[in-house]
């Protein structure tokens, strides 16, 4: 049988029909936008302090003394979790006694909130960290809660998975209000003509190439996949593919492991650094603006690596240069507010380009048979990530620099890991688990296939697959 890209070379790269295709796709992955960062906001823990009743029976002097101060930041703030005792400051302010004169604040016995928290309205009205308490003795539960929210993408992501081929597709799309406008695209976009032919389901995808060549405007062979070389290859094609197929070999393991190793503390990156946006200096609402912003630039300069530059080198880069300056950031000093921000994000910047180009890289790594299980694979740890990563930020509350070089430290591990990784640059897609490239420190010990050139090598971003 001829080689999948070899058939489909009359289509040509960027047709109307891969336009159409390509910009349908990302339309519908707006929606996520939405719920995906909405736990930004829905979590965020405003200003708070203990509660001091109206019935309490204290003098103005008194009540607006009842909250000590303690040391954040580098400057006296009321405490979020403490306040005097209050018998003891009633006895004192029916006695006349005034604070910080007759009585040293202090020496005096302090208690926990034992009648609520007053929170600060100036940011957010309502989050759930207000409406259940979850702060002080709670305030893990806070980032348990941004958890469980990640656990529910995890599990979406788990049983759209388990669906029918086209089926997941409804399911993703109508999770939201939003996705709801883009449920016309079940039936607008094809299924992948590559994974049908995996499939054995060759009719389903000549039909599909044939309908992109009258899209494209090009004559198209009366032919596309010969029926009588199918045949031919239908046992190994129609073989279904298990996730020990992963690991069936020590090369093939060592890349599995690898990659899921990559995706997971990358989502730990972006996530972190995602969630921490409300700890910036200044309007968290802008924060968060300014933290979508620079993902655009990261994006295009994500495709301009991926059409120039091999791949390795150039995820293995983009992880540097997000991890040094994240680690650099507790080396600023604290009133240098807007360097610390800058800092944060380029390092937002560094590490939303190397997760973006690592789809693209995953899928170049593995054959047919299993492409689309070791992109679930790696995703999946990814989610895993996402869920370990408000903990990462919750660290902040013990020493705000704390994340930074936890996180700052990983993505510049894991851009010494890629260096291990097979150059896919120039190759075409595996077919076959006799064509994965073989690892070994940084080069490849064997290639099986033939060197495409460098513009093509962009092909699988848009072409069928």
């Amino acid at each position: 049988m001829r080689d999948y890209d070899a058939a489909t070379a009359f289509l040509g790269e960027w047709g109307r029909f891969q336009r159409l295709v390509f910009f349908l796709l990302s339309a519908s992955i707006i929606p996520n936008g939405f719920n995906g960062m909405s736990v930004v906001f829905l979590a965020g823990t405003p200003e708070h302090r203990c509660v001091v009743p109206r019935g309490a029976n204290l003098s103005d002097e008194w009540r607006n003394a009842s909250i000590p101060l303690e040391l954040r930041g580098g400057q006296e703030e009321p405490s979020r979790c403490r306040r005097y005792r209050l018998a003891a400051l009633a006895n004192f302010s029916a006695l006349g006694l005034r604070p910080g004169s007759d009585v040293e604040l202090e020496a005096l016995e302090q208690e926990p909130c034992l009648d609520g928290w007053e929170y600060s309205r100036d940011v957010y009205h309502s989050t759930i960290i207000t409406e259940w308490n979850l702060v002080c003795e709670d305030d893990w539960k806070a980032p348990l809660t941004t958890s469980l929210f990640f656990v529910g993408v995890l599990i979406g992501s788990f049983i759209s998975g388990q669906l029918s081929d086209r089926d997941w597709r409804m399911l993703l799309l109508a999770l939201t209000v939003p996705g709801l406008f883009c449920i016309p695209l079940w039936w607008i976009i094809p299924e992948s003509p590559r994974w049908l032919i995996s499939q054995g389901r060759h009719k389903e995808a000549e039909a599909i190439i044939q309908k992109a060549a009258k899209i494209n405007g090009i004559p198209a062979p009366a032919v596309v996949f010969d029926t009588a070389e199918m045949q031919d290859s239908k046992p190994q094609q129609q073989q279904k593919a298990i996730l020990l197929d992963l690991f069936r070999t020590r090369n093939i393991a060592t890349i599995t492991i690898m990659s899921l190793l990559l995706w997971f503390f990358t989502s730990v990156g972006y996530f972190g650094l995602s969630l921490s946006t409300p700890d910036w200096h200044g309007n968290a609402y802008v924060n968060c603006f300014l933290s979508a912003v620079i993902e655009v630039p990261a994006y295009v300069i994500a495709w301009l690596l991926l059409r120039s530059l091999p791949r390795r080198y150039s995820l293995s880069g983009t992880f540097f240069l997000g991890g040094s300056v994240v680690l650099f950031i507790q080396l600023v000093p604290a009133e240098l507010y807007v360097l610390s921000v800058g800092l944060v994000m380029l390092g937002k910047f560094g590490i939303t380009a190397a997760f973006s180009m690592l789809y693209v890289y995953n899928v170049e790594l593995y054959p047919t048979q299993v492409r689309n299980m070791a992109v679930g694979a790696t995703s999946t740890a990814s989610r895993l990530g996402s869920i370990i990563a408000p903990y990462f930020v919750y660290l902040g509350a013990y020493d705000r620099f704390l994340p930074y070089i936890l996180m700052g430290s990983l993505t510049v591990l894991i851009g010494i890991l890629t260096l291990f990784l097979p150059e896919s640059y120039g190759n075409p897609l595996p077919e076959s688990f006799e064509q994965m490239m073989k690892v070994k420190c940084f080069r490849n010990v064997e290639q099986t296939t033939s060197i495409r050139s460098s513009k093509a090598s962009p092909k699988i971003l848009i072409t069928p697959l």
